[in-house]
């Protein structure tokens, strides 16, 4: 993996792996794991922007940040109303980010049909309105999205130069259509078009499972760095790998991770993540299907524990 920092409109990122925002997963505890293995920048889940603005407790605490994390704070907002997104971006609870991402990729029917989210590639006027209204926060601006909602309507490098008129700081290109979900083949001479676009760093997304997925991503592409998604969620240490850092003991992660998943979380929600988290991490482990059947079945977190303590990761 070729690391290089990434100047985004002046904030320097440390190198050119980065952890996706991933909703339902990427809290301040996962977030802080994945940063202390290397990631040059880890997102928050995205988080309504007119949920913000609205007060919602639900998301504050989706944007809250643990006091041991060092990296560059990032945090990723969606919306289609450009005033949201304005008073959102000048937030209270923004303001400790360093970096604003916009949301306008994202595939699920719910946000898609709010006009959120991927489809906003349907609509240039008001992606662009959106990407302004969260500059005027004074911020770096970055926006999220895919080549298109569909094989017929794909616009990956009509897209990529908007969001750099528009203001943004650096794009992240998921090589796919809204269509695929997360399935298929990446396109890789897509994000190329994006990138021979703009002059703003172009960062990869897609498909990313090992070391080689990465590097065969920036040589068909040409971009700028990686974002590491699913990947991450099957096995973070993939982090450590990609940035050349020493791999952690899996056990004693998984461990840490419950222990400050319970302390931050509580015992509820730490016990519902950590046997979904667990069962990621078994993934391909022979015998693993039953392993993740026990793992899900856990009904107390010492019963969580003593299952991790006498699992191979």
């Amino acid at each position: 993996m070729r690391l290089h920092t990434i100047d985004i409109g002046g904030l320097i990122a440390p190198n050119n792996v980065f952890l996706a925002p991933l909703a339902g997963y990427t809290n301040a505890v996962f977030r802080q794991l994945c940063s202390e293995l290397g990631a040059g920048l880890t997102f928050t889940e995205m988080v309504s922007a007119k949920g913000l603005c609205y007060n919602s407790r639900n998301t504050r605490d989706l944007l809250y940040v643990t006091p041991q994390y060092a990296g560059i704070k990032a945090c990723q907002l969606f919306g289609s109303d450009p005033e949201y997104m304005r008073r959102a971006a000048a937030s209270e609870e923004v303001a400790p980010f360093d970096l604003i991402d916009i949301n306008m990729g994202c595939p699920v029917p719910k946000i898609f049909g709010n006009g959120e989210g991927c489809a906003l590639m349907l609509d240039f006027d008001r992606a662009s309105a959106l990407i302004r209204a969260a500059k005027a926060s004074g911020r770096r601006v970055s926006v999220k999205f895919r080549t298109g909602v569909s094989p017929e309507k794909i616009v990956t490098a009509d897209f990529a130069k908007l969001c750099e008129d528009s203001g943004a700081d650096m794009i992240t290109v998921h090589g796919r259509t809204r269509d695929k979900i997360y399935a298929g083949e990446v396109d890789y001479g897509e994000i190329a078009r994006a990138k021979a676009a703009v002059s703003i760093p172009v960062i990869a997304n897609g498909g990313i499972f090992c070391a080689a997925d990465a590097e065969k991503l920036l040589d068909e592409t040409g971009a700028d760095g990686v974002m590491v998604a699913r990947g991450a969620m099957y096995s973070p240490w993939l982090i450590a790998e990609l940035t050349g850092n020493p791999p952690p003991d899996r056990r004693a992660f998984v461990r840490r991770q419950l222990d400050e998943t319970l302390a931050l979380f509580g015992e509820r929600f730490a016990l519902v993540f950590m046997r979904k988290m667990a069962a990621f991490y078994t993934k391909g482990r022979r015998g693993s299907s039953a392993l993740r059947t026990r793992l899900l079945s856990c009904n107390s977190i010492p019963d969580l524990y003593d299952m991790i303590e006498h699992t191979e990761f």
